[in-house]
């Protein structure tokens, strides 16, 4: 008898092993359980690989997930999304490596920074030896040498604790006759705080701007000899970020006069509001809600944009109908892009409502590989759509004159992709419920959201620099796991909104937050004169008032 024979008649000689029925909603109570038998990193994968299993087996159970999604939703895209790689051979000869019109040409280097890229480094001027501006030529010895106006430069990068200290040992002198104590004094302008706004600046910074977790910076501040424990540096922050609301605030009412506002959610978890939640479950009470997110709101107003974050049980329509109740009553309604789940609309919104081209293009890109000939007509149209928006842009054409563009160049394209996917349907091409079909019928259904571009001016194509945005609250979901509480949240909506409010407006986003925690009470007096790209006039203004005059 074979091997193979033999396994195969010692298990059916096994006997079978019973079957134990779990229902998913058992297993937070379960996980719960296993805190006492086991450590806190190894509860923690446990309940990591936990909340894959529910979330596989609930994909599995609405019975409209294909392996290949399924395989996407865990693992994720292998391969980039672009419509050259996409395609791949199936590209037309030359199509792959074309230049699209409007790219800009990368400049040889290999990555490497000029020396005008360190704008925060120290400048040391380095006068020649000997040689001054007038001399005569020590080569010719007829000529005059004369300063160039660009120096040569060089560029040293020395290494240094995110957190610097400065111990001040002062004399201390004590009178052998009366006991008395002389203490030298602090020096000139060294305060009486341990923490100044630099540091709650870099640890809000550190933890909300990089998604570096307060455990981690104190285990760094430690290697480097200046402690930082965590709880001190949750304590800068949170005190930091009262003084920091009158510009959040201020940034909310900004947005909620924007031209067009972008939204989407991402789940978060907050220890708190779900042990509420927990509490409720077992009292038998109906909760409202039982999901927990971070919603991302990006606006934009007279080319400047705004970003705002709000973790809670509010869904992203949820938070963007609180912001729009402080937009003027006089202005017409925003253009409001999102995708076009329920969720991102969840409130009467008086908006002018776009979807996101990139959703309804991801679905073709998920089954080009199965479909690759309908699938390569759809993403070279959507390309081609895109390079029209890229030479708008690089041109810098006006909301009106970047529709007109549109109009004449895609709105063609775009015409003969709807008529080429409705005629897929009609004929009977295209399995109506086959991975393509749903993708088709998503377009079809959704084709005057998606192509608001086509006919209000303005109008995005797709929601990434929401998304892009998300990357903020999504890497510190990543790192840190959770927020304790809701006040934890809001401190963290605060500075990750002053954060990438500023970087999406060119500023450095740790200068900006020193302004706001050094000069609180101008802040708070004019909130309006202290948003990311107009606080530089301001604080210039404040320097010039307390500038010591100067003598006749």
């Amino acid at each position: 008898m074979g091997r193979k024979s033999r396994r195969a008649k010692q298990r059916r000689q096994e006997a079978p092993r019973p079957r134990i029925d779990l229902k998913l909603d058992e297993l937070p109570g379960l996980l719960e359980r296993t805190k006492e038998v086991l450590s806190p990193e190894d509860h923690a994968k446990l309940k990591a690989v936990m909340d894959t299993f529910a979330f596989i087996a609930r994909e599995l159970l609405a019975k409209t997930t294909s392996l290949e999604r399924l395989r996407y939703l865990v693992f994720g895209s292998k391969k980039s999304e672009k419509t050259s790689i996409v395609l791949g051979e199936r590209a037309t000869p030359g199509e792959a490596g074309e230049k699209r019109p409007g790219a800009k040409t990368k400049s040889p280097g290999h990555g490497r920074n000029g020396s005008a890229a360190y704008t925060g480094a120290e400048k040391v001027k380095v006068p020649h030896p000997s040689l001054k501006h007038g001399d005569a030529c020590p080569d010719c010895e007829e000529g005059h040498v004369y300063l160039l106006p660009e120096p040569a430069t060089l560029v040293r990068i020395t290494g240094m604790a995110p957190l610097g200290g400065t111990v001040y040992e002062r004399d201390r002198l004590r009178c052998n006759l009366c006991g008395d104590v002389f203490t030298a004094p602090s020096p000139a302008g060294v305060g009486e705080e341990k923490y100044d706004e630099r540091a709650t600046s870099m640890v809000g910074l550190l933890k909300y701007g990089t998604g570096l977790p307060f455990n981690r910076i104190e285990k760094l501040q430690e290697g480097m000899g200046i402690p930082l424990p965590a709880a001190t540096q949750w304590e800068l922050v949170r005190d930091g970020a009262k003084l920091l609301v009158p510009a959040h605030d201020e940034l909310i009412r900004e947005a909620a006069q924007g031209e067009v506002l972008h939204n989407d959610d991402t789940t978060m978890k907050v220890l708190e509001l779900t042990a509420e939640q927990r509490a409720a479950a077992l009292a038998d009470e109906e909760t409202e809600r039982t999901g927990v997110f971070t919603s991302g709101i990006v606006a934009t107003r007279e080319g400047r944009r705004i970003a705002l974050f709000f973790t809670g049980a509010k869904h992203a329509g949820e938070n963007l109908s609180d912001v729009l109740k402080k937009r003027a009553a006089e202005l017409l309604p925003p253009i409001q892009m999102c995708d076009a789940l329920s969720a991102n609309t969840a409130s009467q919104l008086d908006t002018i409502l776009a979807h996101c081209m990139a959703h309804g293009r991801r679905k073709f890109v998920q089954v080009a590989d199965n479909f690759p000939d309908e699938c390569r007509r759809v993403l070279e149209t959507l390309r081609e759509a895109y390079q029209n928006d890229a030479v708008a842009k690089q041109n810098e054409m006006s909301p009106a004159e970047r529709l007109h563009f549109h109009q004449t160049e895609s709105r063609p394209l775009m015409t003969d992709l709807e008529t080429w996917m409705k005629g897929q349907l009609a004929e009977h091409k295209v399995e109506p419920n086959s991975r393509l079909g749903e993708a088709i019928r998503y377009m079809l259904k959704h084709w005057s959201e998606l192509t608001l571009f086509l006919q209000e001016p303005g109008a995005p194509l797709d929601n990434n620099v929401c998304e892009r945005a998300l990357k903020k609250a999504i890497l510190h979901r990543k790192n840190a796991l959770f927020y304790k509480t809701l006040n934890g949240a809001r401190v963290g909506d605060v500075f990750m909104s002053l954060i990438h409010s500023a970087e999406l407006n060119g500023v450095k986003p740790f200068d900006y937050l020193v302004a706001l925690l050094r000069y609180p009470e101008k802040v708070e007096d004019a909130p309006a004169d202290w948003l990311p790209w107009n606080y530089a006039t301001a604080l210039a203004r404040v320097r010039e008032d307390r500038a010591p005059p100067t003598r006749p």
